[in-house]
Formats: C-alpha cells, sequence, structure tokens
C-alpha cells in the first residue's frame, strides 16, 4: 500500500535525482544544482522544492508553496465537482398485465424521473405463454415510449434480453433562448413567449 505522500509529485527531500534544474517562483530559469543545494535556497526563500517534471533530464523543479498549491489544486476539485451532474438510471418493471390505473401511475413516475433529467430502463417480463405474445410486448412498450415523448427522447429501442423486453428513454435536450429571448423553434414559427 502507498503512503498519501506517493500520490502528488514529489517534494523536498522526496526528489531522488541526484541534480535538478530548478525554475524560481516566478518562472525564471535559474539552471543545473546539486539537489540537497536546490531545496536549501528554496527554503531560504521560503518555499519548497516541487520536482514539476520528473521525465527530464535532469528532472526540472520549481521553488511552490506546496500547502498553498494543494489547497488550491482541492479547491479546484470540489468545484469541478459541484458542476457536473451525475445521471441516474432508473428502472421500471411492468407485466402484460398490468391495469390501466397502474400503467398511468407507473407513466407518472417515469415522468417524473425524466423531468428530474435521470434516464428510465423501462423492462416488461412476459410469464408462461405471453413470451409468445412478442408483438404485443413492443406495442405496449412504444406505446408507453409515445405517452412519454414530450419529456423524453428513446436512447435505446424495444430489445429483448433473455425473457425479459426493455427499452431506455433519456430526458429531452432543453432548447436554449437566442439573444432575443425566443427558442429556435418559435423564431421558425414566430410563436412568443
Amino acid at each position: 500500500m502507498s503512503s498519501p505522500k506517493d500520490l502528488g509529485p514529489r517534494v523536498n527531500e522526496q526528489i531522488r535525482s541526484p541534480k535538478v534544474r530548478v525554475v524560481d517562483e516566478n518562472g525564471k530559469q535559474m539552471g543545473v544544482f546539486i539537489t540537497a543545494e536546490a531545496i536549501r535556497m528554496a527554503r531560504s526563500r521560503g518555499y519548497d522544492l516541487v520536482e514539476v517534471a520528473p521525465t527530464a533530464d535532469p528532472p526540472v523543479c520549481r521553488f511552490i508553496d506546496y500547502d498553498k498549491y494543494r489547497f488550491e489544486m482541492a479547491k479546484k476539485a470540489k468545484e469541478a465537482r459541484k458542476n457536473q451532474t451525475v445521471i441516474e438510471v432508473k428502472e421500471i418493471r411492468l407485466r402484460l398485465g398490468t391495469d390501466v390505473h397502474d400503467m398511468e401511475t407507473k407513466i407518472k413516475k417515469m415522468r417524473e424521473f425524466l423531468e428530474d433529467g435521470n434516464k428510465v430502463k423501462v423492462t416488461l417480463r412476459p410469464r408462461g405463454r405471453e413470451r409468445a405474445l412478442e408483438e404485443q410486448i413492443r406495442q405496449k412498450l412504444l406505446s408507453i415510449a409515445e405517452k412519454l415523448s414530450d419529456v423524453g427522447q428513446i436512447e435505446q429501442d424495444v430489445r429483448a434480453e433473455g425473457r425479459n423486453f426493455y427499452f431506455m428513454i433519456g430526458p429531452k435536450k432543453k432548447k436554449e433562448a437566442t439573444k432575443d429571448g425566443k427558442t429556435e423553434e418559435q423564431q421558425d414559427s414566430g410563436e412568443t413567449l
């Protein structure tokens, strides 16, 4: 198991090379120095010696306040995670004989999932002799997709997987408004908001 120090760039005494090319805190090249001498120079200026190009010959090291550098990198990573969207795949299971009211309830739930930005996998598992009714199964699944066409679009057509039949539906892309506040569709038809 590696220690946490092995995860980032090598700093100060972790640098293994006997000689290093040094770049100061302003980006100015200072030349090639013995590693111990470069570490001493960095500390005298209040910085750490950080290896930025370990594959170069000799390795390139820079004077950096390493704690501040790590803090900035952690802050950037946190900001990137905050801005990313996570799309989940929700699954709804049906039977060929699912009643009308139960089907409406499931469609309502699928609509909520799609409006929240999640994908939905709709699975229908026939029982016994129902497996011979493949065309009816496909029609039922396609009718569900049609009812959800205002909030979602089919990403995977109806497929058979073992005994199950399924399709994937994802949220529709929202149309962005143009400079004058109208969507592209409204501009074409002359409608206003």
